[in-house]
Formats: structure tokens, sequence, C-alpha cells
């Protein structure tokens, strides 16, 4: 067989191979979808001092109906609890720890100088319980919300020392003295976002469930300093607060306004009262979660 002969049939062999595979390549295929992108639900934790217990029911009631978190915003007593449960306590374990708690550990009263507690206890505390995890590291995506005294501007941690970002965004006007960090001092962050539910939305979230703890005023006339700073602070709270909880998908409202907002010694009450209102919001909660399983997005 000549030389010419036998390239002619090689070309012709690739020639029925490539027509064999394009026909191949356009027979029909099962189409395959993108898959959706995952959801984001987050919880987001309002200030309100002592009345803040009532997010560990209000947690007690997500994870027993099997509610899942993505994501944990806090402002002030919010941020304590968030940080918490960001690293991986489950409410019972937080009840426990709450019940348990003294004002002792937490509360450092000092000479009055721009506030009449220090809040390094607090700060040591939160570490202390988190194993000095810093924020970037918890097991829930964390974030805790303060304020810039000197700007006005909401500051938003993210990342660092997880004590001091909870001590920093509890730090109320007249009652804790102002944080400095990195040169700049910080107050509670419910001077500007008391439920950050504006936050959430920026770090991604696609459902959001507000808990506000500033909505069921106390009707009792304060006693003390403390007491009446606490007060008008928590008045503060309700006004704000209004705006960003339009943009909530769910608002959990615990009835804590017989509470004071020192009053420690009513923590199982305002639990209590966590619990109630986050099963009075259950169905509405099932429902927009039911709707991101649906979509295939969770």
């Amino acid at each position: 067989m000549s030389i010419n002969l036998l390239a002619g049939k090689i070309l012709s062999s690739f020639a029925l191979l490539s027509l064999l595979f394009s026909l191949t390549s356009c027979a029909p295929r099962d189409i395959v979808q993108p898959p959706k992108p995952s959801a984001k639900i987050a919880l987001v934790l309002g200030a309100g001092a002592a009345r803040g217990f009532s997010h560990i029911g209000v947690l007690k009631v997500l994870e027993n109906n099997g509610i899942p978190v993505h994501m944990i915003v806090g402002t002030s007593a919010g941020s304590f609890v968030g940080s918490l449960s960001a690293y991986g306590f489950n409410a019972y374990q937080l009840q426990k720890m709450a019940m348990e708690l003294q004002k002792g550990d937490v509360i450092d009263l000092t000479i009055p100088d721009n506030g009449f507690v220090k809040g390094e206890l607090l700060e040591n505390y939160v570490n202390r319980m988190l194993r000095n995890t810093p924020i970037e590291k918890l097991r829930t995506p964390f974030y805790a919300v303060a304020t810039n005294v000197s700007t006005g501007e909401e500051v938003i941690f993210a990342q660092g020392n997880t004590g001091m970002a909870v001590r920093a965004s509890s730090a109320i006007p007249g009652v804790f003295r102002q944080v400095r960090i990195n040169g700049r001092a910080y107050v509670d962050g419910g001077v500007v976002s008391p439920v950050a539910v504006e936050a959430a939305r920026r770090f991604g979230a696609d459902i959001v469930i507000a808990v506000d703890i500033s909505s069921d005023l106390d009707i009792r006339v304060p006693e003390g300093t403390i007491d009446t700073i606490l007060q008008s602070v928590n008045i503060m709270y309700t006004k704000i607060a209004a705006s960003q909880l339009a943009r909530a998908d769910v608002i959990v409202r615990p009835k804590v306004g017989h509470i004071g907002s020192a009053e420690f010694d009513k923590r199982h009450e305002a639990i209590l009262e966590g619990e109630r209102a986050a099963n009075e919001a259950l169905p509405h909660i099932k429902a927009t979660v039911g709707r991101l399983r649906h979509e295939g997005r969770l």
C-alpha cells in the first residue's frame, strides 16, 4: 500500500470519528440548573440592659424548633448574649449562666468620671467565657454594634477582641465609661442602632428576625440616678428603633416593661417573656423559613 493511500485512510478515519463526536455532542441532555444561593437568616438582638436576658428565651424557642441562624448582630445587652451564642453555647447553657451570673461578675462600680461603671469586668467575663476567642473566630458570624462618640457614627465590630467589642457596645452613656479602642472613644450602640436591622442587611442577611426589648416601656417612676438614666435611654431606644424595625421580616417583642433596666434579680422573668414572645411569633417565623426551604435555599 502506498504512503499516500495509507495517509488518506487515516484522515478518513479521523473525519469519521470527528463526525461521530459532533453527533454525540448534539444529543439531548438533561438541563442542569445552577444551584440557588443559600439564604442567610440573621438574628438581631436589641439593646435594653437587664431586659436583655429575654434574648435567651427567644434563642430557646428558635433552637427547639430547628430555626437556623447564620448570623448574629447584637447591640448592648444584645451583643453580650449574642457573643456567647455565637461562640457555641446553646440556649440552655446560656440560661444556666444567666441564673448564676451576679452583678459583681460584670459590674465594677467606680468613682463617677464619665460613668459609674468601668466595664472591665464585663470585658473580662466575656473573654473568659469565650476562652479569648476573637470575633472573627466565633462559630457563628457575629457583629457588635457601637457608637463613635466623637462622630455619632454607627460602628460595627467584626473582628478583634470580643470582650472589648461587647464592652464598647454596652457602654450606656452616663452609666458606663467610654471605651477607647485605637485612639477612638465608643459608647453604647443603642445611641444610633438599638436594633441593628440595617447592619444585618449590609452583611448579607436575606431574612432578619429582630428582637426588640425597648418598645414595652416601663410605666413605673424610676428611682435613683442610674435608674433614671436607664429609663431615659430606653425611651430613646424606642424612638430610634422604629425606622430600622420596619425593614425586619419578623419582629419579636418580649413584654419586659415591668422589668427595670437594672433589675438582675428578674432575669428568670425576662427569659420567660422572651419565650412567650418568640412562641407568639413562631408561626410567622416558620412560614418565612418554610418559604426559603421550599425554594431550596436552606
